[in-house]
């Protein structure tokens, strides 16, 4: 099983935990909340929503990945194309970042294209 396999399935984990914040502005939300654990974006995520996600994310030290397309991520939570989501349970974000591995991004380049 691939890595990004593995943590789309740690993704519908987390939302039947209900330990995510699925979609542009419940992300933000869950940052400024201090609830956040994980950012992960769509690579086909527009500019305009990873200006808005990266704006919150500034000077936070949220790990951070950019992950499959906006279909796929949607996909793996039930839901329709998300840009972004926040995992807020630290475990299940902790599994996903080991996972990850190189995949994550710098917290400079988190919205960068």
């Amino acid at each position: 099983m691939t890595q990004i396999n593995r943590v789309m399935q740690l993704l519908g984990l987390a939302r039947r935990a209900g330990a995510i914040a699925p979609g542009t502005e419940a992300a933000r939300q869950a940052i400024r909340g201090g609830r956040a654990r994980l950012v992960l974006f769509a690579g086909d995520a527009s500019q305009v929503q990873l200006d808005k996600i990266g704006r919150t994310l500034h000077e936070r030290s949220i790990p951070r990945a950019r992950l499959g397309d906006r279909g796929m991520l949607g996909a793996a939570v039930g839901l329709a194309p998300l840009s972004a989501i926040a995992v807020t349970s630290a475990p299940l974000a902790e599994q996903m970042v080991a996972e990850l591995g190189d995949l994550l991004l710098d917290d400079s380049v988190a919205a960068e294209r």
